[in-house]
């Protein structure tokens, strides 16, 4: 909030400029109280002989006659973020889904590139949408942004890693090779393992790169639970392969991986080094967020990574001081915010305030960090749901079933596991059990729920304990035909940090087979992850049609055909009503469809719309959160429900059962102290 003092004796002149204020900081979302001084003693005291005089925090910064519009406009931009003023060359951006991570990482290489550096801006996540964003086709391979000199953007994909990947894996292969041993190699390159072995050779030559192409190299990550597996696989893979000679049996006899060990301990030298390196972490003033902001924190130092900076982004101040959702959402703010652990405390720390715009184009994000002018705000629009059906109906259309796999999917940060712990407890209301798992590394389940519920199991995929069982699992099939050093080479091959996602890939089968018989409901990995699930799932039932060809075939029931299954499976999109949510809503919905998965249905989750708003930066805000809704509702999805912000988080066994009562969808009741004065 900008602190603004008029002082004057409230002549046109002071009104001009008061008015002039108000428009310019409406127009760039700036959230302002102006204050008046109209007492001519007091005004002298102040050390101001002409007016009309602008004070801004505190400071004078204009005395007499009506200020220019440029002035304003240079008042009310933000000072440029402290992480801005000496970057190191490497710029992790990373956290919980949904704080804008993308965002701020995106307007940050532009503010770089706008500085005469040259930058790359590399996205780890599979599902960004730095495209949209910036208007380009992402590529593997650094592609220029147009109007923006100095600029260019390069997409980590994993499907055309893993192919240069496995092209430069057969290359290595002696002439002399049998075509036999030829597709041995293949099929033990065709797994998830060989995808993720193969980004991460893509994400360690950045970092590695002797050339020093870039001034600075962006990195816009994946949600949380994704980027710290990430970022451990440069100690993972470089502990693997010390006194390896062998390479790794899970990528082919002749992978040649043991040629990396150089690069690998390369990207971690770099990481480390907090000359190279800096983590930025990004929350929202968000309990939640800033729970996992902090958790990150303490993992990412144990891997070495100590130079950290705190952004809070999307930082927000009620100026209708009469308007109770603005009111309850401010206060939330601040509260989370003055909770905020210490190991965050400690960190330097920047602020960005929350924006009147979504930030897609050039001119919205240079605008974000205060560079240039706000896009200008459209009509509000006239269609669109703002009261419709609720998780309540949702969860009686899935409770006419006996059984079924239900799969919440989304975007981090948009609220999967709210909607799949919400749905969890409404259908055990209606008389149904339950199974309800995650396989979110970032498992957040336990603190959703905050308690216990008869008919309700509750557990996660643990990737850790998944990895040991199978670990056992394999000793314990093969390891009695092996002498002691053949059993101690398993075991060094099973190391591997691939083994940990064929174990989740084997837990993921087993609970989708649970719902033959009862209902499971997975919350899932924010949407890059379950991608790669999605893919290891996919690769699994080619193999075993391949091994079953020509057999029994016809009784071989893959966990693919079970997700493919409209009666065994429904998948529900879960999404905000934001540009960048509905787009990885809308990419992720035609991933499915090419898996031959249909949705079942999609929720809009914390509609500021539905639950009514008279601020304005808010209500500027619902201009696209209208279009949003429209885009959703008019050919996205077959079945929309909604579920308007509330403001008291959807925590514990009594809120989450508000959500799913049979009931009329309404604004939420809020509490009294919303009403209060300004804090200031």
């Amino acid at each position: 909030m900008v602190q603004i003092l008029v002082l004057g004796s409230g002549c046109s002149k002071c009104q001009i400029t008061t008015a002039m204020i108000e428009r310019v900081a409406k127009e760039r979302g700036v959230a302002v109280e102006i204050g008046k001084v109209t007492d001519r003693d007091h005004i002298h005291a102040m050390g101001v002989h002409h007016t009309p005089a602008v004070m801004v925090d505190g400071q004078l910064v204009h005395s007499g006659g009506i200020p220019t519009r440029q002035a304003v406009v240079l008042w009310l931009s933000p000072k440029p973020l402290e992480l801005l003023k000496n970057p190191s060359r490497h710029l992790f951006f990373t956290g919980k889904g949904g704080v804008g991570k993308t965002s701020l990482s995106t307007a940050v290489a532009l503010y770089l590139a706008d500085s005469g550096k040259k930058v790359l801006l590399v996205s780890t996540d599979t599902a960004t949408n730095l495209d949209e964003m910036l208007g380009v086709a992402l590529k593997n391979t650094p592609t220029p942004v147009p109007q923006v000199p100095g600029l260019s953007v390069l997409n980590i994909d994993p499907d055309t890693a893993a192919e240069a990947y496995r092209q430069r894996v057969v290359a290595q292969i002696a002439t002399d090779s049998s075509a036999q041993e030829l597709a041995t190699v293949r099929e033990q390159l065709s797994g998830a393992c060989t995808t993720e072995i193969a980004s991460f050779d893509e994400f360690a030559s950045l970092l590695s790169d002797p050339d020093q192409a870039w001034d600075h190299v962006v990195f816009d990550t994946a949600p949380t639970g994704h980027t710290l597996r990430l970022l451990s696989l440069p100690k993972a893979w470089t502990g693997f392969l010390a006194g390896n000679d062998r390479g790794a049996s899970c990528l082919g006899p002749h992978s040649g991986l043991k040629m990396q060990e150089v690069r690998f301990k390369a990207a971690l030298d770099a990481l480390s080094d907090p000359a190279q390196t800096t983590v930025v972490l990004v929350t929202r003033p968000d309990a939640g967020a800033i729970r996992e902001a902090s958790r990150t924190s303490d993992e990412l130092k144990a891997l070495g990574l100590s130079n950290q900076r705190l952004v809070v982004n999307g930082v927000f101040h009620a100026s209708a001081r009469k308007d109770a959702i603005a009111c309850a959402m401010e206060d939330l703010g601040l509260q989370a915010l003055k909770n905020m652990p210490p190991n965050l405390m400690a960190l330097p720390q920047d602020q960005v305030p929350l924006r009147a715009f979504d930030t897609v184009g050039l001119t919205a994000l240079r605008a974000l960090l205060g560079q240039g002018s706000a896009p200008p705000a459209g009509e509000l629009a006239t269609q669109g749901p703002t009261q419709g059906q609720g998780l309540d109906a949702l969860a009686d259309a899935l409770a006419q079933a006996g059984h079924g796999l239900i799969m919440v999917m989304g975007k981090g940060g948009v609220g999967k596991t709210t909607v799949a712990a919400a749905l969890s407890v409404g259908l055990v209301q209606r008389g149904k059990s339950v199974h309800l798992s995650t396989t979110d590394p970032a498992a957040h389940l336990s603190v959703t729920l905050a308690g216990e519920l008869p008919g309700l199991q509750v557990d996660r995929i643990d990737p850790l304990v998944e990895t040991q069982r199978y670990v056992e699992k394999i000793m314990a099939a093969k390891g009695p035909h092996l002498d002691a050093q053949e059993q101690a080479l398993m075991r060094e091959d099973l190391r591997s940090p691939c083994t940990e996602e064929v174990a989740v890939f084997h837990a993921f089968a087993r609970i989708v087979s649970e719902a033959r018989s009862a209902f499971v409901v997975l919350d899932t990995a924010p949407t890059g992850h379950s991608l790669l699930l999605m893919d290891a799932t996919g690769a699994y039932h080619r193999q075993m049609m391949r091994e079953f060809e020509g057999q029994a075939s016809g009784r071989l029931v893959t966990p693919l055909m079970r997700l493919q299954d409209p009666d065994y499976t429904r998948i529900i999109l879960v999404t905000l009503p934001e540009t960048t949510p509905v787009s990885q809503a809308q990419a992720l919905q035609e991933d499915l469809r090419r898996a031959k998965i249909e949705p079942f249905a999609w929720v809009i989750n914390k509609s500021v719309l539905a639950a009514g708003t008279e601020d304005p930066l808010l209500s500027a805000r619902l201009r696209g959160e209208r279009m949003q809704m429209d885009r959703v509702a008019n050919g996205l999805s077959k079945r929309t429900y909604l579920v308007p912000w509330r403001a008291k988080a959807p925590i514990g066994l009594a809120e989450l059962s508000g959500l799913v009562s049979r009931q009329a969808i309404c604004s939420p009741p809020l509490p009294p102290e919303c009403a209060r004065p300004p804090p200031y």
